[in-house]
């Protein structure tokens, strides 16, 4: 009767209806019950952190965050506020790879083997390349992912998929990172820009050592691939790119901007790659200094 109150007679409606006119204006009288008034605030948070993740987090990861603020909540609950809002996560398609293997080149063994686990930086760094379709062409985009914190360490974007465009990322990853002494792990599929001799001279020049995946299997590169349709799921295939300079500059925003500092990943407990580090390194400082005053107290006594 409300919603249709300025198209037809109340006093009509409500005979129809079989509903009183004073039932219906104390109905607008009286204040929102108590479960509506907190649905609204659940409502008002749930928006937050929706827009906080860019319209791309589902409503098991809003769980998860709310409870982590300190707003409890069910589940159910939040999936029928999110419904009735008309909210959702960004949906996925799929994407074809792009590396061609050069049989002129013998790939490296597959040292990771799918053990996607690193217990610091810069242990384990994978990399691989995929592409973005604009008006004036394809942008190629190459990525180089520390395993740990699943962090964009290296990445470049040209219009060419070649040796020098997996090299760049690679750099930006050593001049961001540097090794800090830790044996490094390379993986790679065995895309002929991976094999190439300038590529490999580079991993030797930093002592790292290469790992490739196996033939055809896009499983033993999962991390990244993951990061790849994420990306694609959460930014790409929501936009038209009129050049390639504006693919570079969504890219480069939702690369540096959000995934790296901002997007909560569910394997991190929820945090970003960045805070996930930030962690890491606190923890590892308080143990730092626990061990050397320890030492120190073992000298004073001895």
């Amino acid at each position: 009767i409300h919603t249709l109150r300025q198209e037809h007679s109340i006093g009509l409606m409500c005979e129809v209806l079989g509903v009183s006119r004073s039932g219906y204006y104390a109905w607008r009288r009286r204040p929102p019950s108590r479960r509506s008034q907190e649905d609204a605030r659940l409502l008002a948070e749930i928006r937050t952190v929706h827009q906080e993740g860019r319209e791309t987090y589902g409503s098991p990861k809003i769980h998860r965050i709310l409870r982590r603020r300190g707003i409890r909540c069910g589940h159910k609950r939040i999936v029928r506020l999110m419904r009735s809002a008309g909210l959702h996560a960004k949906r996925t398609r799929c994407y074809k790879r792009t590396t061609r293997t050069d049989p002129s080149r013998k790939p490296a063994p597959n040292l990771l083997n799918q053990r996607f686990e690193a217990e610091a930086p810069n242990q384990v760094w994978l990399a691989d390349i995929t592409y973005i379709a604009t008006d004036e062409g394809w942008l190629y985009l190459a990525v180089t992912l520390d395993l740990f914190s699943r962090h964009i360490v290296g990445w470049a974007m040209d219009a060419r998929m070649t040796q020098e465009l997996v090299e760049k990322a690679l750099r930006m990853a050593l001049q961001r990172r540097g090794l800090d002494a830790v044996p490094l792990l390379h993986h790679s599929d065995r895309g002929s820009q991976y094999t190439s001799a300038g590529y490999q001279t580079l991993l030797r020049d930093h002592k790292i050592q290469v790992s490739m995946s196996g033939v055809g299997n896009c499983y033993d590169n999962a991390p990244v691939e993951s990061f790849f349709s994420i990306l694609k799921t959460e930014e790409v295939y929501h936009r038209r790119y009129a050049s390639r300079q504006e693919a570079k500059s969504s890219l480069f925003d939702y690369i540096e901007r959000f995934y790296n500092r901002k997007r909560a990943h569910s394997s991190l407990g929820d945090i970003s790659p960045v805070a996930f580090e930030a962690n890491w390194a606190a923890r590892n400082s308080d143990s730092t200094r626990a061990r050397d005053s320890l030492r120190s107290s073992l000298r004073v006594a001895a």
